[in-house]
């Protein structure tokens, strides 16, 4: 079980209203988020941590609903479009996105970089919008992506807008998770946070990926929600210099034209 799930279980615990057979059927369906397109009830229980079966009852009542299909052939249960549509409604009518679009369109264009919209999901980053230049050459970031949260740009401009308390909760775990690379990663997001609070915005230079060196941006949006604006290219395209003298800088200035907007 990973350490969010252990979190909501003590929710749980401490809350009346809190319904765990709900919880369980969400733990079975972001168990496909883990990169395993089919998994059979023994895969799910051991990402979950649940018994196998309660899973085998989720998993029956989720292909009822549409959310799971089964294979009799392979004897195992993948996505169905239930969870799509689900998805879809978010992103459709998140109007963020709709505001933000043309002046993200706009940068990326002029910058030639690829340039994201990501919100926080548990310990990762996930793109709810995309846009890149007309050049084939740029990031493909799809919306959907899911980014780990220690290593890119997108996930330590999130934590390091975070209220304290809350984001030393999130990197308890992750350092519970990444026992072997935490001090590697916790020295960087020490440098992200000093980024942040000397600029406004964090970088990760070839440390998500050796090849791609990207900047991120929170946006605070009028509701209290907190989203990152990314900007990211291959780094013989944009080399690091580049990155943290000039793109990081507009994009802050991108994040507070959006904000703006009153979105």
């Amino acid at each position: 079980m990973n350490e969010d799930s252990q979190s909501i279980k003590e929710t749980a615990v401490k809350d009346r209203k809190f319904v765990e057979a709900l919880s369980r059927g969400l733990d079975v369906l972001r168990a496909f988020s883990q990169g395993t397109v089919v998994m059979g009830n023994q895969d799910i229980a051991r990402i979950t941590g649940l018994p196998k079966p309660t899973v085998s009852r989720m998993t029956y009542t989720l292909t009822k609903l549409g959310y799971l299909s089964y294979s009799s052939q392979l004897e195992k249960y993948q996505l169905d479009s239930g969870v799509l549509a689900l998805g879809y409604a978010y992103v459709s009518n998140l109007r963020v996105r709709q505001l933000a679009k043309p002046y993200m369109d706009e940068f990326a264009r002029s910058t030639n970089t690829s340039v994201g919209l990501t919100c926080r999901d548990r310990l990762s980053m996930i793109y709810v919008e995309n846009c890149r230049p007309p050049e084939a050459t740029s990031l493909r970031m799809d919306v959907g992506i899911r980014l780990p949260l220690g290593t890119t740009a997108a996930g330590r401009a999130y934590l390091a807008a975070m209220k304290e308390e809350e984001r030393a909760h999130v990197l308890t775990a992750l350092a519970n998770r990444h026992p072997d690379t935490w001090p590697e990663i916790e020295r960087r997001m020490a440098t992200a946070l000093k980024e942040y609070e000397d600029y406004g915005f964090c970088l990760s230079l070839g440390d998500w990926d050796r090849n791609v060196n990207a900047a991120g941006v929170p946006l605070f949006l009028q509701d209290g929600t907190i989203m990152v604006l990314t900007c990211g290219a291959p780094t013989y395209l944009v080399p690091a210099e580049k990155v943290k003298n000039q793109l990081a800088h507009q994009l802050e200035m991108l994040a507070r034209d959006i904000e703006r907007l009153g979105v």
